[in-house]
């Protein structure tokens, strides 16, 4: 694809991912950063790329989007004049601390092999291919694992 062709259809797509993006992430801010993202993304890729972009860059942007939602922590607002005391906090963080130390008991529980699996995908926040490759396994077989390892989880969890 030459270099004017590709300004060419980003000028055109651009509107429409950003659109696009917005829906997703209700942040006009964050909307036009996940395009130029994904319009840098193109531009690399631009000399293997072949015509029509367009629907490429509709899934870019969403993934993009996706992957900005997950990384977010999540947060709660207090809301304005709510009172809530030190101790209601304390109690909570006790309780979350306690729930936390339960589940690292039951994970410690798992073969070695699913222990490492869960660290790695959840702690380390590794997507499965990266794990594969490190593990010396298949993507299948990572997450078939990561499958097995979640399910014994849920239910030792739920028996304690």
């Amino acid at each position: 694809m030459t270099t004017e062709t590709f300004k060419q259809e980003a000028q055109r797509m651009r509107p429409i991912l950003v659109r696009i993006a917005l829906g997703i992430l209700r942040d006009s801010d964050e909307a036009e950063d996940v395009v130029q993202d994904v319009l840098l993304r193109l531009w690399q890729m631009r000399e293997q790329l072949k015509m029509p972009i367009e629907p490429l860059a509709k899934v870019l942007t969403r993934n993009r989007c996706i992957d900005l939602i997950r990384r977010k922590k999540p947060t709660a607002d207090l809301i304005p004049g709510q009172s809530l005391s030190v101790g209601v906090f304390q109690e909570e963080n006790e309780a979350q601390r306690e729930r936390i130390e339960r589940m690292m008991k039951v994970i410690e529980t798992l073969p070695d092999m699913q222990q490492t699996i869960l660290r790695l995908r959840h702690m380390e926040g590794m997507d499965s291919k990266e794990i594969a490759n490190l593990t010396g396994s298949t993507e299948v077989a990572v997450r078939k694992a990561l499958s097995r390892a979640r399910q014994a989880v849920r239910d030792k969890y739920n028996r304690i």
